[in-house]
């Protein structure tokens, strides 16, 4: 083999693994993104446009996640939930601040129920964002308006609880407001 054979083909393999190595980190990126969605986004803007450590955080999510034992809720379960669900929505009307408090904790005692951990609130996002990524947004914007020490208009409570009922009905798996509730 000639010199110029070796270089031609020392060039071509650092092409091609180079060709792979592109193709791999797209792939990856094509998945976490469609798996993720706007938390994706999300999370890229948060390590300030760096794709590949974002992307790492989100994989030690799954990975995370799925070493979790996370399960759906019995049939009573599901119906206890529900039930006091309904409650907190029918006290709204009375007293908007502690009907939202209220969801606050039907969704984190459902939360528990399926086993999340329940450890500090940004853990918590992140490990529902494995499952639920298009819930997140939800999730924080209900929370803060739930937590908020500043006075909240009574708008902003409704849309907590309505950010809240969104990712109460994803952790039930079942929608928890009747049609004709709504239209009302």
């Amino acid at each position: 083999m000639t010199n110029e054979t070796v270089i031609f083909l020392v060039i071509a393999v650092v092409a091609i693994a180079a060709a792979a190595w592109m193709f791999l980190m797209l792939s990856r990126t094509r998945r976490l993104r469609s798996r993720f969605g706007p938390e994706y986004d999300r999370t890229v803007e948060r390590e300030h446009g760096r794709v590949r450590r974002a992307e790492t955080l989100l994989e030690n999510r799954e990975k995370r996640v799925s070493k979790l034992n996370i399960r759906p809720l019995t049939t009573d379960e599901r119906e206890r939930f529900t039930s006091e669900w309904r409650r907190v929505q029918e006290r709204f009307v009375d007293d908007p601040r502690a009907a939202v408090s209220d969801a606050d904790t039907v969704v984190s005692e459902t939360m528990q129920a399926r086993n999340y951990p329940m450890s500090e609130f940004e853990q918590r996002i992140d490990d529902i964002s494995v499952e639920y990524p298009h819930m997140v947004e939800d999730y924080r914007i209900a929370h803060r308006i739930a937590t908020s020490d500043r006075d909240v208009t009574t708008e902003d409570l409704r849309k907590a609880m309505q950010h809240y009922r969104n990712l109460f009905e994803e952790l039930v798996q079942t929608p928890v407001t009747h049609r004709e509730e709504v239209h009302r």
